[in-house]
């Protein structure tokens, strides 16, 4: 990785290590309450502090409207947040900041502000939402009632399709939150720049994302804004959304000085996002031989207390939904709706591990009682090459599914297994599989677009600018790649600079499994117009014709003669000749389907109800790995956060309260070293004619197929209908005890 020495020997500076002279800093009082309207604060005793320079809340700050989740300047958007609202509306909601000269002050200043609450009704669960208008009422300012959005669907004739179904089945599943679990917690700098900017300095997925919210947070002009990316600890979609940075650019512009906003982990579990949770119904219309004639599906989306950009999410599953089976008739209703819960956000595939457990687990139980073979079945029910999805119409391209399915069943030794699942004693063992599918960028939008520029550099080295946000998985490494192998150059030799709002073109950032596929090929498109630059100067240099020109290991050679493009650059400089360099804005005119097949073994101890995943199998379809190495990490990190929200990972609220059960490391599951299975990982590399080098996305997709595979797994194991995640032991143990009519 071109960052991994810098990471490995610590000398990698992340946004909180960052030393800044004059540097102050800020920590936010968290509501207690679900929904109260705030009467009163009193921040005497906190003043009083040596130390502490101010106390920000509702009252002295600006209450202008914004969404979290906008990603350009304009976009229209559910504009229902403040800095600090007079009504907080969930459990975490900001109340006030305190400014001080240390993080240890502003802490213990906290303790001397005393806010008085009004409670209001309070909305804990999205079935009690569902045409409830309360959460979402601030005083003196608009309304906005339940559902927050709502997609309806239909394709072909449902109703004829199950009437003439041989099996008609009917499942119910239930997606919990879950959280990010980044290593680094959020943070931000903020600090005044010449002429009234303010810059602003952030472990972010898009600094442009960052400069729209806060301009629109201050009602800013964005130019007066200078956002620069840091380096990330981690994100998984729980950085997207600008949380801290509005507040953090509001204080440096009224201190004059650098501010630094810090969550601690307490701090990131409550007043950050979490992946939204879903209950989903599905019924499935299937033919004798298990085709799949027709399904109706109702998703209920659980957005929590700010729309962000959870009303995207029911349009998000369907397109998701849509793209994996070749469904002749389909109807589809979605929808998003405020609780006085945690604010939910994008998280490692926006809806896709939801929809997929939805459908994959309803139609592994519909298969099951119909004696088919959940392989067999999806290999005859998958999208081909060159299918069209019907809600927006858009070619899947080199769809590779199939592929997925029948080489993982052979080398998971599918039938086998299937066979010699166990169904008696107190340890049993079954194996179960998911398909699954997910996009590559935005496209259709006319922001699917990403700009390049590449410069050949006085040592030879080539200067990459672009709007780029690796989030610590690798990706600046796989775009040095491919500028590195037009250019006939070693992926070191390729500098890239951080995103700077200054800087680069504008970009939509590092979301929607786009880096690679719409980032990359402008990377490489831009790396073609150099290498043709580069090819003229030398063709000059060296007295030859352009197209005799290759490059290769550093070097411009012709038949006769060769130089180092180090040597190319001086021999330019001499001359007084500007060096080579290109830019090319690669506008997305497709959105192709990645696809995969997970299979995996569970072992479960019917006495305590745990389950330990045995051995898996991931097999994807990616089109051409561009650094297989990275792809593979990409996938073991996909599928551990798969297991976590297959078995064990919740974001529990107290349901009298609203307060946030597993609030640390201590309280929420993750999956450690143990709990992972041995892992293999199969790629199918059959090409994408339109991403580089006939690549396509990895990093969302490796987690998606994950849950619905091991729920699977368990219920072919104990002949059980658990549909309900995470499977946690006390259910399992209950589903057992309730015999086959409980389970």
């Amino acid at each position: 990785m071109t960052d991994g020495v810098a990471k490995v020997t610590g000398r990698l500076s992340f946004a909180a290590d960052m030393a800044v002279e004059g540097l102050v800093h800020g920590a936010l009082l968290l509501s207690p309450r679900a929904h109260a309207r705030i009467v009163s604060l009193d921040a005497t005793a906190a003043l009083s502090l040596p130390g502490v320079i101010g106390v920000w809340w509702h009252a002295n700050t600006p209450q202008n409207g914004y969404n979290s989740s906008i990603w350009y300047c304009g976009q229209v958007a559910l504009a229902d947040e403040r800095m600090f609202p007079p009504v907080v509306r969930h459990v975490g909601d900001r109340v006030a900041v305190v400014l001080a000269e240390t993080e240890a002050i502003a802490r213990a200043a906290l303790m001397g502000i005393a806010v008085e609450y009004e409670d209001l009704p309070a909305v804990l669960t999205p079935q009690d939402a569902l045409g409830h208008a309360g959460p979402v009422a601030d005083a003196g300012g608009p309304t906005y009632r339940n559902p927050v959005d709502e997609v309806v669907f239909v394709h072909g004739d449902p109703e004829a399709a199950f009437a003439r179904a041989d099996h008609v089945a009917e499942v119910a599943v239930r997606t919990p939150r879950s959280h990010h679990c980044a290593v680094e917690p959020h943070v931000c700098l903020a600090w005044p720049e010449a002429g009234g900017r303010i810059a602003v300095h952030s472990p972010c997925q898009s600094v442009f994302a960052v400069q729209a919210v806060v301009a629109q947070a201050l009602a800013m002009d964005p130019a007066r804004l200078h956002v620069t990316k840091a380096p990330i600890g981690g994100s998984f979609g729980g950085k997207a959304e600008p949380i801290l940075d509005p507040i953090c650019a509001y204080l440096a512009g009224q201190a004059g000085r650098p501010v630094r906003l810090a969550l601690n982990r307490r701090e990131t579990f409550i007043a950050t996002r979490t992946r939204s949770a879903v209950t989903g119904r599905m019924r499935i219309a299937l033919s004798a031989d298990g085709h799949i004639l027709g399904r109706d599906t109702d998703v209920v989306v659980d957005i929590g207390a700010y729309c962000t950009g959870g009303n995207y999410l029911p349009g998000s599953m369907l397109q998701r939904l849509a793209r994996l089976y070749d469904v002749p008739a389909e109807r589809y209703r979605g929808r998003a709706v405020y609780t006085n819960t945690l604010p939910t956000g994008a998280f490692r595939g926006y809806g896709s591990p939801q929809i997929h457990a939805v459908g994959e687990i309803a139609l592994d139980l519909a298969l099951r009682d119909m004696g088919l073979d959940p392989v067999e079945a999806r290999i005859a029910n998958i999208v081909a090459p060159g299918a069209q999805d019907p809600w927006q119409g858009l070619d899947l391209g080199n769809a590779r599914g199939a592929d997925c399915l029948t080489r993982g069943a052979e080398a998971f030794k599918w039938a086998e297994r299937r066979a010699a699942c166990a169904g008696k004693g107190r340890f049993r063992r079954g194996v179960g599989m998911a398909a699954a599918t997910h996009i590559n960028g935005c496209f259709p939008g006319d922001d699917e677009a990403t700009t390049a520029t590449l410069r050949l550099r006085t040592d030879g080295r080539a200067d990459l600018v672009c709007a780029l946000h690796d989030l610590g998985c690798g990706s600046d490494t796989s775009l040095a790649q491919i500028a590195a192998e037009v250019l006939g150059l070693r992926a070191g030799e390729i500098v890239i600079a951080p995103a700077d709002t200054d800087a680069c073109a504008y970009d939509l950032g590092t979301r929607a499994s786009r880096m690679t596929y719409i980032a990359g090929e402008a990377v490489r498109r831009a790396a073609l117009a150099l290498a043709a630059a580069i090819a003229d100067a030398a063709a000059l240099a060296l007295n030859a014709a352009p197209g005799e020109i290759s490059l290769r290991g550093g070097r411009a050679e012709a038949a006769h003669a060769s130089m180092t493009l180090a040597e190319l650059a001086g021999w330019l400089a001499t001359r007084g000749t500007v060096l080579p360099a290109a830019t090319h804005t690669h506008r997305a005119s497709a959105n192709p389907g990645s696809y995969a097949a997970h299979f995996a073994e569970v072992e479960v101890d019917t006495l305590t109800g745990r389950v330990q995943v045995s051995d898996y199998l991931a097999v994807h379809d990616v089109g051409r790995a561009i650094n297989p190495m990275l792809v593979e990490g990409q996938i073991h990190g996909g599928v551990q956060i798969g297991i976590g929200y297959a078995l064990y990972e919740d974001v529990a609220m107290d349901a009298d309260t609203g307060r946030i059960l597993a609030d640390s490391f201590a309280r929420y599951t993750l999956v450690n070293a143990p709990e992972m299975p041995p892992l293999r990982v199969l790629l199918v590399e059959e090409g994408e004619p339109t991403g580089p080098f006939g690549a396509k996305a990895i990093g969302e997709i490796a987690t998606i197929p994950v849950a619905p595979a091991i729920v699977n797994a368990v219920n072919r194991a104990l002949g059980t209908r658990l549909t309900d995640l995470p499977l946690l032991p006390d259910r399992i143990v209950a589903a057992l005890h309730a015999g086959p009519q409980g389970r």
